[in-house]
């Protein structure tokens, strides 16, 4: 029988990778978008600043929260959580390219459109094995009883 404690940390796992799944789903719905916009269209704009501020929370509150608490617990993982680290900083930078181009496109429709669609094709690639290498590196950690000390709501719930 499983204590309350363990089936706290298997709903961990569990809620990493729905809102893993929740930010694929915002962001394939940008990317299907923005062949639809019209020239005076702002909501794209709208919708990648959302986005962006939804996985920039996502990353800050695992930097922060989550993963310190996983080296604390989980010595052997302080490698596993440099590379996630690694990789978060590397988005952020993709996630600044974004928002700059998604204020172009704003401004000069058309071509820029292409190159916020191709930015966001790379990024989308680029979270999927992220997300991935994540959820299969450190579920286990998760699921043995990492505390939840308030970090959980900004890497799990992003409005």
């Amino acid at each position: 029988m499983a204590s309350h404690d363990g089936d706290r940390a298997v709903a961990l796992s569990v809620q990493l990778s729905q809102a893993h799944q929740e930010l694929r789903r915002r962001i394939g719905r940008i990317r299907t978008g923005i062949g639809r916009r019209s020239p005076d269209d702002d909501t794209l704009r709208t919708h990648c600043l959302a986005f962006c501020t939804a996985l920039t929370a996502h990353h800050q509150g695992e930097d922060e929260g989550a993963f310190a608490h996983l080296v604390r617990e989980r010595p052997e993982l302080a490698g596993t959580v440099a590379k996630l680290v690694e990789d978060h900083e590397m988005i952020t930078a993709i996630l600044t390219r974004v928002r700059e181009l998604a204020d172009h496109a704003a401004e000069s429709p058309g071509e820029g459109l292409e190159a916020v669609g191709r930015e966001l094709d790379g990024l989308a690639a680029i979270l999927e094995s992220h997300f991935a290498y994540e959820e299969r590196t450190i579920s286990e950690a998760l699921d043995s009883a990492v505390p939840d000390t308030g970090w959980s709501d900004r890497v799990f719930r992003f409005g």
